[in-house]
């Protein structure tokens, strides 16, 4: 193979240990070649068409699986072509506020693991979890490899659904206050249900593509294995719940600040509607009492001094039972 223009991080493990890193791509066939029991991890940031091209030749990948490692926004999903594995997954991220998504692409041969990012992200946990199931390694070969991937993928999205559930604590304490929720606090809110909407989108598929790489007609997991794959699996099912539960609550919230809104409205218009009949009457009367018509009490001073009264009598009442009845 030749030497890759695009950076590149390299790991070859035999039997759980690291037997040799940091090699360049040139060295890979030489690598497998002096280990003949090892298995390769291969990892391409942003590579040019023409590296995935010089790595398709050396592994004999599909054509097809090249285009979606290419593509930028494809689905979560595994495919299955003669000789490798091609899968698609987003690890996440929430932090500060900010959704972040970063997408993966991964080959899987009888020998090799090739993840191709198309976006900055940390190898650095990936790396851990494969040093801290040493002893897993040893008998799982690539399989395990594609456990380590598979299984930070899901802590990230379990990670992230938990700090935005957190985040959610914030806004539902503002949002559930008499009167509704500020203005700013209420976008909030909906820029959560945006987030978790992509979280769906992200999640949603994953239980069933662990569950598609666990079965027996791949010959990919063995019995040593399937135990720690059913357990992503698991994990992978729960996130999903969770993101569920998140999307439930964030709309019942919503929904309640809504009614809330709607509420105060409603108060607001019925104490206008009280005031206004309380003028009302008083206008009528005086109204009355002041047509250009002789009438009884018509200029006598007296006479004012009923419509006046009336006006006091009819306004205070009516305010009264307004009040009593709970529109004022």
């Amino acid at each position: 193979m030749p030497t890759l223009s695009c950076l590149t991080s390299t790991r070859l493990y035999q039997d759980g240990k690291v037997v040799a890193e940091g090699f360049g791509a040139d060295q890979v066939r030489a690598k497998l070649g002096e280990h003949p029991e090892a298995v390769l991890w291969l990892d391409l940031y942003r590579p040019a068409l023409a590296d995935l091209e010089a790595v398709a030749g050396e592994f004999g990948l599909h054509p097809l699986a090249l285009e979606d490692a290419v593509q930028h926004h494809e689905r979560p999903k595994l495919d299955r072509y003669r000789g490798h594995l091609f899968l698609n997954l987003y690890a996440v991220e929430f932090t500060d506020g900010t959704f972040a998504k970063d997408e993966i692409s991964a080959f899987l041969t009888d020998r090799a693991l090739i993840t191709v990012r198309k976006s900055p992200s940390d190898t650095g946990r990936l790396v851990q979890r494969w040093d801290a199931d040493a002893e897993l390694g040893a008998a799982g070969g690539v399989a395990f490899l594609l456990y380590g991937l598979l299984d930070v993928v899901v802590d990230s999205h379990h990670d992230a659904c938990q700090r935005i559930d957190e985040a959610l604590d914030d806004v539902e304490d503002t949002l559930l206050e008499a009167g509704g929720a500020p203005r700013p606090v209420r976008m909030r809110g909906v820029g959560l249900r945006k987030m978790t909407a992509a979280m769906r989108r992200v999640v949603a598929p994953m239980p069933d593509l662990v569950g598609r790489a666990m079965r027996t007609d791949l010959g990919l997991v063995d019995e040593h294995l399937h135990p720690y794959y059913r357990d992503v699996e698991d994990h992978a099912q729960h996130t999903v719940d969770e993101v569920e539960h998140l999307r439930d609550r964030i709309e019942g919230l919503l929904q309640a600040d809504l009614a809330e809104q709607g509420n105060v409205l409603n108060d607001v218009t019925r104490k206008l509607a009280a005031w206004a009949a309380i003028i009302a009457v008083p206008t009528a009367i005086t109204g009355y009492f002041g047509q250009n018509l002789p009438f009884w009490g018509f200029e006598k001073f007296w006479g004012f001094l009923l419509s006046l009264g009336m006006i006091v009598t009819t306004a205070t009442g009516l305010y009264l039972y307004l009040k009593r009845r709970g529109w004022l």
